[in-house]
């Protein structure tokens, strides 16, 4: 009779049934529906930067694998997430040369430099966007309005601007296709700069210009709370980031509300729904601890409204996300648990 064999296996012992292609493929299912209302409020343009942008993102990182002789990583969908992010954060008539600088920057400097999934420090599509805002800050302040007419049989005029070339002045393309009261501005433009306040229900819908994925702040929170249903994401950070704005801006609201939005506006309007839940809850750049991503989180929401309401810019989000990402090594290691059995270290 043979002796029964005893196995013994380092932890994890337990394994969850899902993979990060698992994970990622879900975060694409997610933003499928942006992309689809995007198609149908801005027509073949959004359609055009959303295909060039993604491809670009694929060939780069595929171009990366060979250079540094790894397997290709175009399975895991990271590469297809960074590319779809990356265009849903760009202006719907953002020139198509101008997103394969930006998608090649995002996988080159926010991912192939650190090596790769996982190990990059910041949001890849955020280091795109970035680049191209100090690059090209008049293309990527260039607004289209929704719904105009003939979208879905021609092209925004900046779209196919030539390299280093001028693009076309929006502004007599916008009486050309017939709409009506269109400032070129963002709501958060028009809060800013002229006091007025976009309603609610637009911003909950998308009836407003702005960045080719962000207008829709009803959309954007189905399709993050689809992820959150799936496990697919930590729900307490987006829940901080949006409880962090919220208050902010309901602090300077009380003080003076003539100046200041109410913090309905503040959670709808920007990309503080899209970089909330599809950003700032990136697994790779945001804490692990409990209370690391309740600080992560509400870091984000104050940063984004300080920038929003005393900054030069009229969107801070973009910004307030990278630095939480630089933050995050800190705030893992000042909050870490107390391992039970031990005493806690004297500081």
């Amino acid at each position: 009779m043979s002796k029964p064999t005893i196995e013994l296996r380092t932890s994890p012992h337990v394994h969850a049934d899902g993979d990060v292609a698992k994970i990622m493929r879900n975060v694409v299912y997610a933003l499928l529906p942006i992309c689809a209302f995007t198609i149908w409020q801005f027509g073949i343009s959004a359609l055009a930067l959303l295909f060039v942008v993604t491809a670009t993102c694929l060939l780069s990182e595929r171009l990366f694998n060979h250079l540094s002789s790894q397997p290709s990583s175009l399975s895991d969908w990271s590469a297809t997430i960074t590319g779809l992010l990356l265009a849903l954060t760009l202006p719907p008539g953002f020139p198509l040369w101008m997103g394969v600088v930006a998608g090649f920057i995002a996988i080159a400097l926010g991912k192939a430099l650190f090596g790769g999934l996982g190990m990059n420090a910041m949001n890849p599509a955020l280091i795109g966007r970035a680049f191209v805002q100090a690059a090209f800050p008049v293309a990527i302040t260039t607004w289209t309005p929704a719904f105009f007419e003939g979208r879905f049989s021609r092209f925004i005029p900046t779209t196919l601007t030539p390299p280093f070339l001028q693009s076309p002045t929006i502004g007599e393309w916008v009486a050309e296709v017939k709409v009506d009261a269109f400032s070129g501005a963002t709501p958060l433009a028009l809060q800013k700069f002229e006091g007025v306040q976009t309603d609610i229900l637009e911003l909950l819908l998308g009836a407003t210009a702005g960045s080719a994925g962000e207008t829709s702040a009803l959309l954007i929170l189905i399709c993050g709370l689809y992820l959150a249903a799936r496990k697919m994401l930590d729900w307490r950070i987006p829940t901080m980031v949006m409880l962090g704005a919220a208050v902010t801006a309901g602090i300077f609201f009380v003080i003076d509300p003539a100046r200041y939005p109410d913090p309905l506006f503040v959670l709808f309007s920007g990309g503080l729904m899209l970089g909330a839940w599809f950003m700032a809850s990136d697994m790779v750049g945001s804490p692990v601890t409990p209370l690391g991503v309740v600080i992560y989180g509400l870091m984000i929401g104050v940063i984004t409204v300080i920038i929003r309401l005393f900054g030069g810019l009229t969107e801070g989000v973009m910004y307030a996300i990278l630095l939480g990402n630089a933050a995050t090594p800190l705030i893992d290691q000042i909050t870490q648990p107390r391992v039970f059995g031990q005493q806690r270290a004297n500081k």
